[in-house]
């Protein structure tokens, strides 16, 4: 009978720290589905199109990770094949998420690959796109941000139904085909490569999360990278590079979910572009780069614990337009600052005063004690991914164009010298004014202010 004890308090104790061990480790699942249009329609991205896609090269797909910590603290993010999408519907995606899945919507991060070969989705650049086209093609690019909606929130219950106890462990590559298109012209980058004369900053870093299964299995890799997806301009729907690199390292990693976010690379061009060929040789550098963070160096595991943050902060517009200069510019031959004016108008005219601000989404992500996950809104330039990281002790991992792409982002250096990253580019985008001087400090403080109540600083 005593020995019978021994054994049922062995089997007890046994039993407990087993159960302490799974306790203590996290839980993920991803899952991914196709979002290609089914119906040719206009396509994101560049002015110079003048009529929808009419053939398909790569699928775009939306895919989720879903992560939940030890002390069942759950966050998911969101990647998109598509070169953005607007306030209204991330809001909408991120609060049926909240609803549905109790998942709160300040613990989810859209991040779209701003692939130029994608799908018109709602408003977004909407005097590059929306504002210029006829009730037929608006009645179809309304149609698809519907089907994109539901197919995002199923794409994350999804991922939540495949969850199993996992390790996650994290490292950072390299790879160098991104190049400062404002200081590099693209004539002539093959030739300032090779003689190693390319200028301006960038930022080269691929930062890799690997989550892996109790077996050890890959279930599930999330990578980036801070360059455009402007390989190709042609009719035809691709993820462009990180489309060819995600399908690369799902290839080599059979039943593993590759999911890819676009860093600050708003002023970064893969540089020379242009062809199938090489938004192909693009995609496998970069997943090369992704295969030899996993299997050539020393990936630091990440305890299982998370915490979130998420803020919305006021960022000025400078100057704003009077209604004078509106109606004049609405009156203008240039296309799109009239679209842009006339848009405006009709905002004032319905008793909507111009913004003096936007609510610019910010989020910051603790994974372990060791790892930061930065995503920021918008089209950021090189300048804040550097800055970030050289102002956190912790490796930080920074995505530009998630939650919405409401417009370009530039640093103060970037603004100060214009252009179209400076402001030229916010006609495109539908927003009244360039940005206020202290757009980078504005960013930055708050990310740090993130990053200091999460005890990252």
């Amino acid at each position: 009978m005593q020995r019978s004890l021994i054994v049922v308090v062995f089997l007890g104790i046994s039993l407990g720290l087993k159960q302490n061990i799974l306790a203590e480790t996290w839980r993920a699942g991803s899952a991914s589905a196709r979002i290609t249009p089914d119906e040719f329609m206009w396509m994101a991205g560049y002015a110079s199109r003048d009529r929808p896609a009419d053939g398909k090269v790569t699928e775009l797909y939306s895919k989720a990770l879903v992560l939940e910590s030890a002390n069942n603290t759950r966050a998911v993010i969101i990647t998109l094949d598509l070169v953005g999408i607007d306030r209204e519907l991330s809001n909408e995606v991120r609060g049926l998420i909240e609803t549905r899945f109790s998942i709160p919507a300040a613990h989810v991060v859209l991040c779209c690959s701003h692939t130029h070969s994608g799908p018109v989705v709602k408003r977004n650049l909407g005097p590059l796109h929306y504002e210029r086209l006829d009730q037929a093609q608006r009645s179809q690019i309304e149609r698809y941000a519907d089907q994109l909606r539901d197919t995002i929130v199923q794409v994350v219950g999804q991922a939540m139904s495949r969850m199993e106890p996992s390790t996650l462990a994290w490292g950072v590559g390299q790879s160098n085909f991104a190049v400062n298109r404002r200081s590099n012209k693209e004539p002539e980058g093959r030739k300032l490569r090779t003689l190693g004369q390319l200028a301006g900053p960038s930022d080269h870093d691929v930062p890799v999360l690997a989550v892996r299964n109790t077996k050890g299995d890959l279930t599930s890799i999330l990578f980036g990278y801070a360059c455009h997806a402007t390989v190709l301009s042609d009719f035809q729907w691709s993820g462009d590079y990180p489309g060819y690199a995600q399908m690369e390292l799902e290839t080599r990693h059979p039943g593993c979910v590759a999911l890819f976010f676009a860093g600050c690379g708003a002023d970064q061009n893969p540089i020379p572009r242009r062809t199938v060929e090489l938004a192909t040789h693009y995609g496998r550098q970069l997943a090369l780069a992704v295969d030899q963070t996993l299997l050539t160096t020393e990936m630091k595991i990440a305890a299982p614990s998370l915490s979130c943050k998420y803020c919305e902060i006021d960022l000025s517009f400078d100057k704003l337009p009077t209604t004078e200069e509106l109606r004049t510019q609405a009156a203008s031959g240039s296309l799109y600052e009239s679209l842009r004016a006339k848009q405006l108008l009709e905002g004032i005219d319905a008793g909507k005063p111009l913004p003096t601000s936007y609510p610019y989404p910010i989020s910051l992500w603790q994974i372990g004690a060791d790892l930061n996950l930065v995503a920021l809104g918008g089209e950021v330039v090189v300048d804040y991914s550097l800055r970030i990281k050289g102002k956190m002790p912790q490796t930080t991992f920074v995505a530009g164009y998630a939650h919405d792409v409401m417009a370009y982002i530039p640093s103060y250096r970037v603004l100060k010298e214009g252009g179209y990253e400076g402001g030229g580019a916010m006609v495109y985008y539908g927003l009244p004014a360039i940005w206020a001087d202290q757009v980078e400090e504005n960013i930055v403080d708050e990310v740090l202010r993130q990053a200091a109540e999460l005890g990252s600083r």
